[in-house]
């Protein structure tokens, strides 16, 4: 059985490695939500971290346009896309009441985006749902993985497509 299992994480390791070459499509589907109760602030502090090939896929796909993430001259029309994507496809609601997103913006990290959003004056909550159909239109294999942290207590989940809501009770 041990042999089965390193030869898995061998052949996992592999498709990895060989998905940082260009012109090859790695083989996950994955995004990544993090939130942060910020009890100080009464803030939410929202990160989501996608593959850049797959993000800019689907949004030539949906909006129609030319995508490139990484030209500093698109950054503007960039950040609209992007902005208008993830508020329209990540909800997070507090108490179960749906809180507004404020999009702060993106930043390269090597193959992947990181998108920053925050919520402003928020009360300690109780629950936080996290839904989330990120890359919902272009993959039916995608996988969300949800953290959210709340004084210092981290809660995770992965979601698979079609599933999309995380809810974490404190």
């Amino acid at each position: 059985m041990h042999f089965l299992n390193t030869k898995f994480v061998t052949l996992f390791l592999v498709f990895a490695l060989i998905s940082n070459t260009k012109g090859l499509k790695h083989p996950l589907h994955v995004s990544t939500t993090e939130v942060n109760v910020n009890g100080k602030d009464k803030t939410l502090e929202i990160s989501t971290r996608v593959f850049s090939d797959d993000f800019e896929s689907v949004l030539a796909k949906l909006y129609k346009q030319k995508t490139d993430l990484s030209k500093p001259e698109l950054k503007t029309q960039m950040d609209n896309l992007i902005k208008k994507y993830l508020l329209s496809h990540l909800q997070i609601k507090t108490n179960g009441k749906v809180v507004a997103l404020n999009y702060i913006g993106f930043e390269q990290d090597h193959e992947a985006t990181n998108i920053y959003l925050e919520v402003e004056k928020i009360n300690a909550p109780k629950s936080i749902d996290v839904s989330s159909t990120i890359l919902y239109d272009m993959f039916d294999d995608q996988m969300s993985i949800v953290h959210v942290v709340n004084g210092g207590v981290r809660k995770s989940t992965k979601i698979l497509y079609p599933d999309k809501t995380f809810t974490a009770s404190f």
